[in-house]
């Protein structure tokens, strides 16, 4: 039987549309071959901390420098210093506002002197919401674009900034003697800063804004009596135990406080998207990992402090605690006559009231499950 001719168009058809997809698959395994690499140039940010050197915070801020650095391939990299490298712990917002520094590793409490309201986006009222809620009204309920419109059209700041880390609740703090009433607070020379400072000195205490570092020298001066800082293992790193013996846990002062990193915006904006992105979804990557940090060191330090130093812990008495939210709710009378400050308290306070009532409802009672397998442990 003869065999039928294809016509010429159709074999030149196939052939054609054969070396075609050969050239595709190969053109293909090259461009899977070849590295994605970032075509970015390596830029180099000068960041400072508010830390002193021993604070843990310092290690907290290198979690963010690390994962920075590892996601950008190391075409973005972090100098990162120590408090005092370059200002103090309380400037390094002016610094980053001038250019003086790239960035910095703070919190907002360190600048709430320009206005109050910056306190709130870290040492604010509390309206039954924790730390980790408060950190995902910043993410998710309006919080970030009220710190912008405070930072950059408020107070006209050349910056931007992201948020990291709900920090656990914060301890009432070193005492001489046991906090039994409000009444043994009265008087008393306390160190705290932010928003906490309005709030103990309308119960009655005299108060001093100090950074860390400070402390311990203005206790020896008689500068302060009684102070916080922020956890045990920071409080220990500087010496808290050796100049008091009575640490009282549990307060409203701060307990919902978050780490800052900022950055000059000037610079921020003339970086790559690529990186522009890294640095902030850095944050969001680092907030895990300093919560793991904190929860691994703050709880072991806290049985140092018990067992190798003789420091007596107790649970701060209701009754001091029912009066701090007392003084928040005179505080809070007085400043949220201002508008912008009036909104971002509404705004915190009606997401509370939704995030808060789904947890407490829901949540179980972790207390009772404690006491059920460590009886007697908490004594409270």
């Amino acid at each position: 039987m003869t065999e039928k001719k294809q016509p010429k168009t159709a074999t030149a058809s196939r052939r054609k549309f054969l070396t075609g997809a050969a050239g595709a698959v190969a053109g293909g395994a090259a461009m899977i071959a070849a590295p994605q690499v970032s075509r970015a140039q390596t830029v180099t940010l000068k960041m400072q901390g508010s830390w002193g050197k021993a604070d843990i915070f310092n290690e907290m801020a290198l979690e963010y420098v690390d994962r920075v650095q590892k996601m950008a391939g190391g075409r973005l990299k972090i100098d990162y210093l120590v408090s005092g490298a370059v200002v103090k712990a309380f400037q390094v917002q002016d610094a980053c506002h001038k250019g003086v520094l790239d960035a910095a590793h703070t919190v907002t409490a360190y600048w709430y002197g320009k206005n109050k309201a910056a306190s709130l986006f870290g040492t604010g009222p509390v309206f039954g919401a924790n730390a980790a809620q408060i950190l995902a009204w910043i993410h998710k309920g309006g919080g970030k674009e009220l710190y912008r419109e405070l930072v950059q059209d408020i107070l006209g700041l050349n910056l931007v900034g992201f948020f990291a880390m709900p920090m656990p609740t914060q301890p009432l703090g070193w005492f001489k003697k046991r906090i039994t009433s409000v009444d043994d607070l009265k008087g008393l020379k306390y160190r705290t800063v932010g928003l906490a400072t309005d709030i103990m000195q309308g119960m009655g205490l005299r108060v001093t804004q100090l950074p860390g570092g400070e402390i311990v020298p203005a206790l020896e001066r008689g500068v302060i009596e009684a102070f916080e800082y922020n956890n045990p293992t920071s409080d220990s790193r500087f010496g808290a135990h050796d100049v008091s013996k009575i640490y009282m846990m549990g307060s409203y002062h701060q307990a919902a406080e978050f780490f800052e990193i900022i950055f000059n915006k000037d610079k921020f904006e003339s970086l790559p998207a690529e990186h522009q992105a890294i640095l902030e979804y850095a944050a969001e990557a680092a907030s895990t990992s300093n919560y793991g940090t904190a929860m691994d060191n703050y709880s072991r330090d806290l049985q140092k402090l018990i067992n190798e130093h003789g420091v007596k812990v107790y649970r701060t008495p209701q009754s001091v605690m029912n009066a701090q939210l007392e003084s928040w709710d005179r505080v809070l009378e007085k400043l949220t006559k201002d508008a912008f400050f009036k909104k971002v308290v509404d705004s915190q306070r009606a997401w509370s009231e939704r995030v808060a009532f789904y947890d407490l409802m829901n949540s179980a009672d972790y207390k009772l499950a404690f006491e059920h397998y460590f009886p007697g442990r908490l004594g409270f």
